[in-house]
Formats: structure tokens, C-alpha cells, sequence
């Protein structure tokens, strides 16, 4: 293959597609370890869905790359698909969080170690709910109703926002409120998760869940701050078009999708140790008895 030959845009197409296959590679050879250590379904189930974020990420702006001269409808489209995703990993989240210490909201089994702790509210939770509330099944059953209410809500506003921008219904006044509507729930969704973790951080550290959530963040965080940064840089006009036949708005979502596809390997590798399958393959059951032994 002579790269001297090729334009800009085929080197950046093909180092993207490299990206992607890298991100997969890492996922699946990670995947495929659960699958061979299949000791807790429960758990590994919820992970499985979480590692498979990266490779999704990244194979959605790809495909955003194949089509950058896409319409506004398309790429709402990809977006979607993206934060739908983030909506379900969000939830499986707190739901591997419940299992980790035995907790089934739906076989009401609530170990009697963790009942009775004290959640404290902050505002604005506290113009909705009291300061402080003991810990049962119905508050955890709430939390886990606050997490999935953003699995119900964002595809529903998806098909709404895209059914409008089609039909050429779509005011800016409009795009606001679904984005007011959109932010309130997945507020409330990491709201229930951070609260969850605050309250029993403790009995959770061996499961290392702040570098577990970290990785689901860290993806999040990168794509929007990175799209706020690309949006203020086409404002200043460093970032412009030199083509009529290319406006400036898809070279920024091009440049986006690339550097997704690039940080999408980066945190497959980060979750090969977050969710590593120790845990599952006995390696950690010997260590610990190895150690009680020398002691």
C-alpha cells in the first residue's frame, strides 16, 4: 500500500477503520474471557453490555465518517444511537452495583447489613424527597427507577427529535426543550448512582466501581467536552471550510468522529483492567487463599 499516493482524507478514513478494529480486538478478546469464566451471569451479563460501549462508540462514528456530507437528520441519528446506549449502560450499571452486594429488587431480597443506612438528600432532590431517608427496597427500587427512566426517555425523545428534523418541524425553541428535558434525566440518572455508590463505597472498593465508572464517564465526558471545545474553535473560525461544496459544520463532525474512533481504543485497553475476569476465573479465590495461608 503506497500512503504517498493517497489523498488526506483516505489516510484519515483508513487510520480511523485501524481505530475501530483495534477498539474491537481488545473488546471481544475481553468479552471472550467472560464468556470462557461464565461463573456469574448476573454480573457478567451488565458487563458485557458496559465493555461493549467503546467498539459501539466507535463503530458509529465511523460509519458518521463514511457519510460525513450526511444530512442533520443522519447525524442526529448516530448521536442517538450513541447516548441510547449510554442510557442502557447507565442502568446495567447500578444493576451490577446491586448484585455486587446482593441486592434483587425483584425477588425483594435486601441483605439485612445494608438496611436501615441513611441517605442524605441534596438540593434540588430535597425539594422532592426528604434530607434524609432510611434505606429499604422501596428506596432502592426508586433509585433503579431513576436510572431507567433515562433508558425510556432518550430513545423516545430520538424519535421524536428525527421524525421533526425529517418533516422540517424543528425550531430551535423545540431543540432547546428536548435538550432541557434530555439533561434533567440523565442528571437524575447519575444522580441515583452516585448516591448509591456515596452511601456504600466501603463494602463496594474490592469491586474497584469508581475506575469501572470512570470508564463509562471518561467516554461520555471526552465526546461532549470535545464537541464543546470543536463548536467554540468554529466560533473563533480556527476551524473553517475551503470548499463551497463543504460547509464547516460537517468538517467539525468529522474531526469529532475521528477523535472518537482514536479514544475509543485508548479505553477498551482501560477497560481490560476495570473489568478484568479475575474475579470470575478463580485467579483472585487462590491469591486470597494463598495469602490466608502465609499468614
Amino acid at each position: 500500500m503506497d500512503f504517498s499516493t493517497m489523498s488526506r482524507e483516505q489516510i484519515t478514513l483508513l487510520g480511523s477503520a485501524g481505530c475501530v478494529m483495534l477498539s474491537m480486538h481488545f473488546t471481544v478478546q475481553l468479552l471472550s474471557q467472560h464468556l470462557f469464566y461464565w461463573k456469574n451471569p448476573k454480573e457478567q451479563k451488565a458487563i458485557i453490555i458496559i465493555i461493549l460501549m467503546a467498539p459501539i462508540y466507535a463503530i458509529n462514528s465511523f460509519v458518521g465518517l463514511l457519510d460525513f456530507q450526511g444530512s442533520k437528520a443522519f447525524f442526529m441519528l448516530l448521536e442517538s444511537i450513541k447516548e441510547c446506549y449510554e442510557a442502557l449502560v447507565i442502568a446495567k450499571f447500578l444493576a451490577l452495583l446491586y448484585s455486587y452486594l446482593n441486592i434483587s429488587i425483584s425477588k425483594n431480597i435486601v441483605p439485612d447489613g445494608i438496611k436501615g443506612r441513611e441517605i442524605h438528600h441534596s438540593f434540588p432532590m430535597t425539594l422532592f424527597q426528604p434530607r434524609t431517608v432510611r434505606l429499604d427496597h422501596h428506596t432502592l427500587k426508586l433509585l433503579k427507577y431513576w436510572t431507567w427512566q433515562f433508558v425510556v426517555i432518550r430513545p423516545v425523545c430520538s424519535i421524536l427529535m428525527i421524525t421533526l428534523q425529517v418533516l422540517g418541524m424543528y425550531p430551535n425553541w423545540l431543540s432547546w426543550t428536548f435538550t432541557i428535558i434530555l439533561n434533567i434525566s440523565v442528571s437524575l440518572a447519575l444522580y441515583s448512582l452516585v448516591l448509591f455508590y456515596h452511601v456504600f463505597a466501603k463494602e463496594l472498593k474490592p469491586h474497584k466501581p469508581l475506575t469501572k465508572f470512570m470508564c463509562i464517564k471518561g467516554i461520555v465526558f471526552f465526546c461532549f467536552w470535545q464537541g464543546i471545545v470543536l463548536e467554540i474553535l468554529v466560533a473563533m473560525g480556527i476551524i473553517r471550510s475551503h470548499h463551497f461544496w463543504l460547509d464547516v459544520e460537517h468538517i467539525q463532525e468529522a474531526i469529532q468522529n475521528v477523535l472518537v474512533c482514536l479514544e475509543m481504543v485508548v479505553f477498551s485497553v482501560l477497560q481490560q483492567y476495570a473489568y478484568h475476569v479475575a474475579p470470575y476465573s478463580g485467579d483472585v479465590e487462590a491469591k486470597m487463599k494463598l495469602s490466608k495461608k502465609n499468614e
